[in-house]
């Protein structure tokens, strides 16, 4: 079983610049992390496979739908290798936010994910403020809170 943790951004990563991010989605177009500047982001990296991806996808469209007139972007990016894999999951958990693709999982290794799903809370100036590995829902209200305070902050 995977070991839940939010935790803060090693400490050489804290308050610098997230990695670049250029991805496509599902219908080709680029998308740029960098052009999300002045939005808080919460990025999200997973695969069909991942079980605990199952109960994260609804949890973010809460999210998604409750904090994006506050300035929040949702974007996950799904790291199977088979197009297909990644269509039938959100068939099955259809996302309200931002799918990215990268089957090469380049983008991955650049941002040092380990286990799925890992997800990141970037700051409005585009630095990492936190990680999080794994998801339970009963870890939702404390996410929800270091979201919150990020919003609040210019």
């Amino acid at each position: 079983m995977l070991t839940l943790a939010w935790v803060p951004a090693r400490a050489a990563d804290t308050g610098v610049p997230a990695p670049a991010l250029r991805l496509l989605d599902g219908q080709g177009r680029q998308h740029d992390l960098a052009g999300l500047r002045g939005k808080v982001v919460y990025l999200d990296f997973w695969a069909s496979w991942c079980g605990p991806c199952r109960q994260s996808f609804p949890w973010m469209n809460q999210l998604q739908q409750r904090h994006a007139k506050d300035g929040l972007a949702v974007v996950a990016v799904n790291l199977d290798t088979e197009a297909k894999d990644a269509a039938t999951f959100l068939a099955r958990y259809p996302a309200s936010f931002s799918v990215l693709y990268d089957a090469a999982g380049a983008s991955a290794k650049a941002w040092g994910v380990k286990a799925m799903p890992s997800s990141y809370l970037i700051d409005r100036q585009g630095a990492i403020r936190s990680r999080h590995i794994g998801f339970r829902p009963s870890s939702a209200a404390e996410l929800d809170a270091q979201i919150a305070a990020l919003l609040q902050t210019p």
